[in-house]
């Protein structure tokens, strides 16, 4: 790995020659801005706004704009006479334990590789310290024209220094969290719990920029001079109305993709449902003014086979009279007095 910087690692009287190599790489896809009519590439020219002519690398140094807009100009011979001991040192300044780094902090990553043989003694000292007290060093160092903080750490049989903020670069939270006053109940902490729980844990390297390999396939197809592939869309989430189904539907996918049995939850039933429209609204108010109640419905139902069970009563009463050709008491007492009368008149 090609080295960045060159330089010392001062660990109080002891000196450590080292090279700063990065420890990361970028794998993006970069694209040339071109003219779209005939794909020739657009390049940028420097001029100088004076002369009105283009200038070369060389023609071109540094300057610091003031407020009023006066150009100071500084040379690299001023930035090299800087009186700051950490211009080519890394300078380590303290040991603390590594849950003291905020990780807001952690910016750019390198390794620090021995340069030469006497090096090779130092630096194994200095990483089983580290090693031993479980500890990261904390340093200071000058890179890019600027004074940097960075934090040492063992990975494997190396030294990694991460760069890091200060802590003035790093702003507060403020405003950022809700303004409302939120309760959260247990039960939906429960379910969030089970949530992480059936999501568990994963191996980093399992992960993988899917949105580059589908670029890649697209600028292939390109190349190919065929079709790119068609990707799917994603799927489109509804507006989540109860957190607690939400939760628990988040709980049984995950069991589902993982091979797991999606049991019901412990907790009371809850179901997404969707507000209607204003217009789907107001013409349900108006059907249900329309319609009966179902209360004054199965009133209305019930009086009328009442009623009906009545009139069929009255009607079979009747017939049976009627058939049988008795005579109510009624009639009865009126034939006696009839036969008496007719008696005297004999």
């Amino acid at each position: 790995m090609r080295s960045i910087w060159n330089g010392a690692i001062s660990f109080g009287l002891v000196s450590i020659p080292i090279k700063l190599v990065n420890a990361t790489e970028s794998h993006s896809i970069s694209f040339r801005q071109v003219h779209t009519e005939d794909n020739g590439r657009i390049r940028y020219r420097k001029f100088c706004e004076l002369e009105d002519r283009e200038v070369t690398q060389s023609e071109i140094g540094k300057g610091y704009e003031e407020a009023d807009g006066t150009i100071v100009p500084i040379t690299d011979e001023d930035l090299s006479h800087l009186p700051i001991p950490t211009a080519r040192t890394i300078e380590i300044v303290a040991f603390v334990p590594a849950d003291r780094i905020d990780p807001l902090q952690m910016d750019a990553a390198y390794y620090l590789a021995a340069s030469g043989a006497p090096a090779a003694k130092p630096y194994t000292l200095l990483r089983e310290a580290l090693k031993r007290s479980n500890k990261v060093a904390i340093a200071k160092y000058a890179l890019r024209g600027r004074e940097r903080l960075g934090m040492l750490r063992v990975v494997g049989d190396a030294i990694a220094m991460h760069g890091l903020l200060w802590p003035d670069e790093v702003r507060a939270p403020e405003g950022v969290a809700p303004d409302a006053d939120v309760r959260v109940r247990d039960k939906e902490l429960d379910l969030a719990d089970a949530l992480m729980d059936t999501l568990g844990e994963v191996d980093l390297e399992d992960l993988h920029d899917e949105y580059r390999e589908a670029l890649e396939e697209v600028v292939a197809a390109k190349a190919a001079g065929e079709t790119p592939p068609e990707t799917p869309e994603p799927a489109k989430g509804g507006k989540v109305l109860d957190l607690m189904a939400a939760l628990e539907k988040s709980v049984r996918a995950a069991k589902e993709s993982r091979g797991e049995d999606a049991e019901p939850a412990e907790t009371e039933e809850a179901q997404v449902t969707t507000l209607p429209s204003k217009k789907s609204a107001s013409g349900a108010r108006k059907t249900a003014a329309k319609r009966p109640t179902a209360k004054k419905a199965a009133t209305a139902k019930k009086a009328a086979t009442a009623k009906k069970a009545a009139t069929a009563k009255t009607a079979k009463q009747a017939t049976a009279t009627k058939s049988t050709g008795k005579k109510t008491p009624a009639k009865k007492a009126t034939a006696k007095k009839t036969a008496a009368s007719r008696k005297r008149s004999a």
